[in-house]
């Protein structure tokens, strides 16, 4: 049996019909940019993430670029980053004209190493830090990096694209922060039908400043008090998050279970994994195997691509290690754990309404190949 790594086409029944119902509307009317339908989608995230203000943008890059800028990153600043992540947490540091000190991750759970993170405060100074909440979960010591950020006035920022929904100590995981961001890319959580972001915070400035900064900096429609760039979220986007939004539970609830039912198979296989910290309700968003044995690796990932099942490496390069960060690391701090995460990642299939036929196949092939050790 076949298993795609993700499948976007599981639509709940009527999902479609609505949608289509909606578009045709929209288009009637030409609504287009902007209008009530952006308008709900902010005002469901904000009480889904449980902040104050909530922007909509046109991805989630442009989201940690709206948030460093709302927080007056800029030229000459240094910005914490960690070794491991996606890479536009690196490139937006660069955009905005700022220079990234890259921080090794710990390997238990995949967030920023706060020891090294407190050497590079104490060592580089930096104005601001942005931190990744990667698989559905962020850092079990986040409440501590939060705190310690706050102390040491290091602005920071959540990037939470992979976290929509993920629940920490009992809330959700953007509450508290003092800005974080999201992605709608369609393989999220809460994926929209192209690309679109959000930036969420509880401070009305920066809120405002996001606000004006993702629409070409305008005081009115001809006036102009910041440069900033066109970053609006257009209204079939949030049309369709917002009926997204409305399956969410059942979504969260048959990822968490795939999720659980992956952890305890690979488990009893004896595979290393990285699970979500015991302070996370996680969302489900990705599993993740460590196979240190690199001939078992490659058996493993030529028998499932042979059985058509899909896999993935997230990610296989640490950010310092790219030939693009060459001209712009200004300098990276602690030891090469996100080198080995990356040489040992591995990612099985993981999304919504999965059955137990796709799963039990998956971990079939697994086994069969551990079996051959």
């Amino acid at each position: 049996m076949a298993v795609p790594f993700i499948d976007l086409k599981r639509f709940e029944e009527g999902f479609l019909d609505t949608w289509l119902e909606k578009v045709s509307a929209m288009s009637s009317r030409a609504e287009f940019i902007s209008g009530n339908e952006v308008t709900t989608l902010e005002s469901r995230l904000s009480e889904c993430a449980q902040v104050a203000h909530v922007i909509s943008c046109a991805n989630g890059t442009d989201a940690i670029q709206l948030a460093l800028r709302a927080i007056g990153v800029g030229r000459g600043d240094i910005v914490l980053v960690p070794n491991m992540t996606f890479w536009a947490t690196f490139e937006a540091v660069v955009n905005v004209n700022a220079s990234p000190v890259t921080v090794d991750i710990d390997l238990t759970d995949g967030g920023i190493d706060l020891v090294a993170f407190k050497i590079a405060v104490e060592k580089f100074n930096p104005r601001a830090a942005v931190v990744a909440h990667l698989y559905g979960w962020g850092s079990a010591k986040l409440g501590e990096l939060r705190e310690y950020c706050k102390n040491q006035k290091v602005m920071l920022v959540e990037d939470g694209a992979q976290c929509f929904g993920a629940e920490y100590m009992g809330e959700p995981i953007y509450k508290g922060a003092l800005i974080s961001t999201t992605s709608f890319y369609p393989a999220k959580v809460l994926g929209g039908a192209g690309d679109g972001g959000a930036v969420f915070t509880d401070d009305a400035e920066i809120a405002k400043r996001v606000r004006q900064l993702g629409n070409h900096g305008r005081t009115a429609h001809y006036g102009y008090g910041l440069v900033g760039w066109n970053s609006r979220l257009d209204s079939f986007q949030a049309a369709y998050l917002n009926i997204s939004i409305d399956y969410l539970p059942q979504r969260l609830k048959s990822r968490r279970e795939s999720a659980a039912f992956y952890s305890k198979e690979l488990l009893s296989l004896g595979l290393k994994q990285i699970t979500a910290p015991d302070s996370y309700n996680e969302n489900g968003y990705c599993n993740v195997c460590l196979i240190e044995n690199e001939a078992l690796k490659i058996k493993l990932e030529t028998a499932l691509r042979s059985s058509g099942i899909g896999f993935g490496n997230i990610y296989p390069g640490a950010m310092s290690d790219q030939s693009g960060a060459v001209n712009f690391l200004h300098a990276h701090v602690g030891g090469s754990n996100a080198q080995q995460l990356c040489t040992s990642v591995l990612n099985l299939p993981l999304f919504p309404y999965m059955v137990l036929e796709e799963l039990t196949e998956v971990i079939d092939i697994v086994q069969s190949q551990i079996n051959k050790e």
